[in-house]
């Protein structure tokens, strides 16, 4: 892989991570509810997820999900509803206020380990994922070089620029909750990141592999 090629790929993969999306607004809402500290197993739930779905690109397998009859359009539909069903939560939840007396967001009953599957879950639902795996990572691979160097040394690179706009995304979480102690506010911006979220599902019926 050339030089020159692997810094297109990482100018592209720095605006594509900025963009918005599933797993960004996943970490920020984590971050407003529980605080920056215990956010980074949301963050290391997507990227948990994200590393597989390379990894998996790099073994051919994604490729072989798109190929097989049905299962793009079963994972389409799955990851719509997931991502609604969030969408509802949100809506649905309780408007207490933030307390942020203390250095950090109040404890929560929820688990690292729920929060990491819940990040997890986020982002492998995602079939646009699996469409970037599939169809763009390869695009960077020189087909005359050895290519297991060359997807190790992409997704080493997806991995560091996507962790930083997690950290990102959560520090601005940490900051927006401090604009959330009141009940009406709170109330406000669950229902704008349950309409996000429901948004986000009904996009996903729209991906079709090309």
């Amino acid at each position: 892989m050339a030089l020159h090629t692997w810094w297109i790929f990482v100018a592209t993969v720095f605006v594509l991570s900025a963009t918005p999306g599933p797993n960004m607004l996943h970490v920020l809402s984590r971050s407003v509810e529980l605080g920056m500290r215990r956010s980074v197993a949301a963050m290391a739930g997507c990227l948990a997820a994200i590393l597989t779905l390379l990894s998996a690109s790099a073994a051919g397998l994604t490729t072989l999900l798109l190929a097989l009859p049905g299962a793009f359009e079963v994972l389409r539909y799955v990851g719509a509803a997931y991502l609604c069903y969030l969408g509802y939560k949100a809506w649905r939840s309780d408007a207490a206020p933030l307390d942020l007396a203390g250095d950090d967001l109040p404890r929560s009953a929820i688990s690292a380990a729920a929060v990491f599957r819940g990040g997890f879950a986020i982002a492998i639902s995602n079939p646009k994922a699996i469409l970037f795996a599939a169809a763009f990572l390869p695009q960077f691979i020189a087909p005359g070089a050895p290519k297991a160097p060359q997807f190790a040394i992409l997704v080493a690179t997806f991995a560091v620029i996507e962790a930083l706009w997690y950290a990102i995304y959560a520090g601005c979480g940490r900051s927006l909750a401090r604009w959330l102690t009141r009940p009406a506010i709170r109330r406000g911006f669950d229902r704008a990141t349950g309409v996000i979220f429901v948004g986000f599902g009904l996009s996903l019926l729209k991906v079709k592999p090309a």
